[in-house]
């Protein structure tokens, strides 16, 4: 298979042609890759990424059209979905929201050319576990797919303790989390983010601490990506987002999770 240099930008025109689905099927072993299926209408983006992810041992089926990901998605499965948000027809974040609708809960990494951050505010929104903006190296998106299911695999098996703080309620083994009588409905990376805060109330995280230990990136990723995240969790566990009570920021440093007062006695 014929390389390519690392530092390479997934914009750029391929001469190796169109890898279709049945091609990227042919990799599999008696036991079975990990499938990542790309949804993608470039060819050219398509096949480079395909092709990076089978040389890691992947299956890497592409296709080109929204409906028919879904329809794959739910004959055949993925255990990870690399999601372009601007498709012809059916976007990526209409796919995002009918897979979580469809209750298919298969990670999913998005591709955007968007700068717009309400774009991938809604793309996180929607349940997808991290972004790439284009263009963008392939060998860091294998390194991103990579540390995501390693986080998921990782998530189920979350140990400690239920937390308790006020009015918040954090249960790693059900994976829930309560703010008095209500539900509040967080997609896995929230989730494991406020648990590594609240875990370790009053230590103060930079972003690139986060992103390594919640993440699971070492020198990949955007610290933007954790603002983001921040962001959405402030909003759902936050009686006054714009003055929170739990996730602080330490302006120059990054963020802490501040524990009430009795919960601290608690703690000494």
């Amino acid at each position: 298979m014929r390389t390519r240099n690392n530092s390479d930008k997934v914009n750029s025109p391929t001469a190796d042609g169109w890898r279709n689905v049945a091609d990227s099927k042919t990799t599999a072993s008696p036991l079975r890759a990990e499938r990542v299926l790309v949804v993608e209408d470039d060819p050219n983006v398509g096949e480079v990424v395909s092709r990076y992810l089978v040389r890691e041992g992947f299956e890497a089926p592409v296709i080109r059209n929204g409906l028919e990901a879904l329809e794959f998605l739910s004959k055949d499965g993925a255990d990870l979905v690399i999601l372009d948000l601007m498709l012809p027809g059916l976007d990526g974040l209409e796919i995002a929201r009918r897979m979580r609708a469809d209750g298919i809960t298969t990670p999913i990494i998005i591709l955007t050319a968007r700068q717009r951050e309400s774009d991938i505010v809604l793309g996180l929104g929607l349940g997808a576990d991290d972004y790439v903006a284009k263009p963008f190296s392939p060998v860091e998106l294998v390194a991103r797919v990579k540390a995501v299911l390693r986080r998921r695999t990782a998530g189920n098996d979350i140990g400690g303790g239920v937390i308790r703080d006020g009015a918040l309620t954090i249960s790693p083994e059900t994976r829930s989390v309560t703010r008095g009588d209500e539900q509040v409905e967080l997609t896995s990376t929230e989730f494991d983010l406020l648990h590594h805060l609240a875990s370790n109330p009053g230590r103060v995280f930079s972003r690139e601490q986060l992103l390594q230990d919640v993440w699971d990136y070492s020198h990949i990723g955007d610290p933007s990506t954790v603002t983001v995240h921040v962001r959405r969790l402030r909003a759902k566990i936050e009686q006054d987002p714009a003055r929170p009570r739990y996730i602080k920021t330490v302006w120059g440093v990054g963020y802490k999770f501040q524990p009430s007062a009795s919960a601290e006695a608690r703690l000494k």
